[in-house]
């Protein structure tokens, strides 16, 4: 079969195909990948595809058991994630957390975005001024401006006595608990 002749079988019997496993299926578009993935494996054998007695139905068979195997695999698939325990809840994040990120969250946009990239993001003075175009003197200067902020922030927030860093709660009975992990330096 040449390719021209392939081609015109395609034009012609692809639509037909496409329907009749979309009945099959119920999902179109599951349909046209299994009839697609037919048409492909027909490629490969091209040369003794037409002097099959019905290549439409060989195509039809194809993709027939195609949609069975991704139905089985989807299948295998389901009974594998039901059988697997869900994974241990994520505690949620911690007070220390919590209050630095609403620190941050007050620093101006390019302080902020220095620190992050610095401090979170563990790149150097030089890479952050690379990444945020600014002249490394700006940056190491909006570096400490942030980071005096942020202690000022976070030591504002201690003496409040807004956490109790050891359980998490309010505790304004007690004062202000102070840990050396919370100071940023």
């Amino acid at each position: 079969m040449t390719e021209d002749e392939f081609d015109a079988f395609y034009a012609t019997a692809f639509p037909r195909l496409t329907g009749q496993l979309y009945a099959f299926t119920g999902d179109h578009c599951e349909a046209q990948d299994v009839v697609q993935e037919a048409f492909v494996r027909a490629w490969d054998r091209r040369q003794h595809f037409l002097s099959d007695s019905a290549p439409e139905a060989w195509i039809r068979t194809v993709a027939m058991r195609l949609a069975v195997s991704r139905w089985r695999r989807a299948r295998r698939w389901l009974e594998l994630v039901r059988r697997t325990p869900p994974p241990d809840s994520t505690p949620g994040p911690g007070p220390e957390h919590t209050a630095l990120v609403a620190a941050l969250r007050e620093l101006p946009q390019a302080q902020r975005m220095a620190i992050v990239l610095h401090h979170l993001c563990d790149l150097s003075v030089e890479q952050v001024a690379s990444e945020t175009g600014a002249p490394v003197g700006t940056v190491k200067a909006r570096l400490f401006r942030g980071r005096a902020e942020l202690a000022k922030r976070l030591a504002e927030d201690e003496a409040d006595g807004r956490v109790d860093e050891a359980d998490g709660r309010v505790d304004e009975a007690d004062g202000p608990v102070r840990k050396e992990s919370r100071r940023v330096r």
